[in-house]
């Protein structure tokens, strides 16, 4: 009998990862890190998979909540392929390799900090994995095309344009039932939105049988695109009037690109000054290098730069060194500094944000989803002071959102996306959400269609 389990995104937004299996094989569909704080202790916990006996590893695009566990289970074991379109594979090895500097660095900061401070005992944990673990990665990349089947034994995996950022794709499998029917299950991965600038419009399968859909924004909808770029100005005008910076926490891929494209917009329309725009991450850069190297995928308002780069504009700076860095703290007058990391759990937002967030002449403006527990969710719903690099700081600068800058589709959009359907699935199951987006999309998809849906739990399991 085919199988289910749902090892992650499951009652909370990250750390996807699901095992799908039968009697003869068993394939993992995305493998991704936990991000919130009360679920951090999953990524050190022994893994529940036998990671020898996977075959292949599907995944649907690159972010870290989606990808981040790889060289885990790959230095325990896992010697199968890892699929995915190109472009997340070429996406996928940058963010993986800095996010092995990143856990290599803690663990040194950590053990320097034990020893420091003459406590007796073990060291702190060791990195989660290193940089030779997430090398050991790269040797089983299978990129794959949209639409270009994949076959297993009796199970055939297809990827659909998800719409969501550079590469992403839904997961569609084929499979037979304990009783030899014909069954087929879809896996939504991150759906993105209609109409946006760097997308394509994300594909809808028609007659899943089962369905695993994501629900980060399932309880609300987004602001309308017109009135994000009116208020972008705005928040960007305020700021320089009052002679502070605006600090925007960026996730490095899709969403730093998505930026510079609306600020290189509304300069050439002059809604805004000629400001100095800083990209101060290392990562961003490179992530940005590969989309430009793949104008194939490239959707919306952005077609007309086929012929030359679309993230390049007079005044825009990238830095990738630490001098480079530390200088923009001494800079004349306002800017505008784009760093990551887009929740500011790491990298070097956290410097910026030393440098403006007690200022109230600055503002410090999130674009993106803010998971609970992460210090960009404590920002955003008020708390002060915040603690930063070792040190307190009071929360005076300006906090603003901008939510309708999200890759993710809105209540909404998730519910018109399911509308397609040519037939009522057998089950439907909502994943990579809070408990309450979660649960209120299970009712309004409920209400909508009266089909079976279920938010499932981590761990639980169900028969396809």
């Amino acid at each position: 009998m085919p199988k289910l389990t749902f090892l992650g995104a499951a009652g909370n937004v990250t750390g996807s990862r699901y095992l799908f299996e039968d009697k003869k094989t068993q394939l993992l569909i995305d493998c991704g890190l936990y991000q919130e704080r009360e679920f951090l202790s999953r990524n050190w916990d022994p893994s529940p998979l036998k990671p020898p006996e996977i075959e292949a590893v599907l995944l649907t695009h690159a972010h870290l909540d989606h990808t981040g566990l790889l060289p885990k289970l790959v230095r325990d074991g896992f010697k199968g392929k890892i699929y995915a379109t190109e472009a997340t594979l070429e996406l996928a090895e940058v963010m993986l390799l800095d996010s092995a500097r990143i856990q290599e660095e803690d663990a040194a900061t950590k053990k320097r900090r034990h020893k420091r401070e003459g406590r007796r005992g073990p060291h702190p944990e060791e990195p989660l994995y290193t940089v030779e673990d997430a090398e050991a990665c790269f040797p089983l990349f299978k990129p794959t095309g949209y639409d270009d089947p994949i076959e297993f034994d009796g199970i055939r995996a297809t990827l659909l344009n998800a719409g969501h950022v550079l590469g992403s794709a839904m997961i569609f499998l084929e499979f037979k039932s304990r009783d030899g029917d014909e069954r087929s299950i879809c896996f939504s991965g991150d759906i993105g939105r209609p109409d946006r600038p760097l997308e394509e419009t994300p594909l809808s399968p028609t007659t899943p049988d089962y369905l695993v859909v994501e629900s980060t924004y399932g309880d609300r909808d987004h602001e309308p695109v017109e009135e994000v770029e009116e208020k972008f100005a705005r928040i960007i005008n305020e700021t320089v009037e009052r002679g502070g910076n605006v600090v925007i926490p960026a996730f490095a891929l899709e969403r730093t690109q998505e930026l510079i494209h609306y600020l290189r917009l509304l300069i050439s329309q002059k809604k805004i000054p000629q400001l100095p725009v800083f990209v101060d991450s290392p990562m961003a850069i490179k992530l940005t290098g590969i989309f430009s190297q793949h104008p194939e995928l490239w959707g919306g308002d952005i077609e007309g730069f086929k012929k030359g780069s679309p993230f390049d504009f007079p005044g825009l700076k990238l830095t990738s060194s630490v001098d480079d860095s530390k200088a923009i703290a001494e800079q004349k007058g306002s800017s505008i500094i784009i760093a990551g990391s887009g929740m500011v759990t790491g990298g070097r937002i956290k410097h910026h944000l030393v440098q403006n967030i007690s200022r109230p002449e600055s503002t410090v403006l999130f674009t993106g989803y803010q998971a609970h527990g992460t210090l960009g969710r404590l920002i955003v719903e008020g708390k002060s002071p915040v603690r930063i690099l070792g040190q307190h700081f009071e929360v005076k600068g300006d906090i603003r959102q901008l939510q309708g800058l999200s890759a993710h589709a809105d209540r909404t959009e998730l519910l018109e996306w399911t509308s397609h359907l040519a037939e009522a699935p057998r089950h439907v199951f909502v994943t990579h959400g809070e408990e309450s987006a979660a649960g209120a999309f299970v009712k309004a998809l409920q209400k909508r269609t009266g089909w079976t849906v279920t938010a499932p739990g981590y761990e639980d399991s169900f028969e396809l």
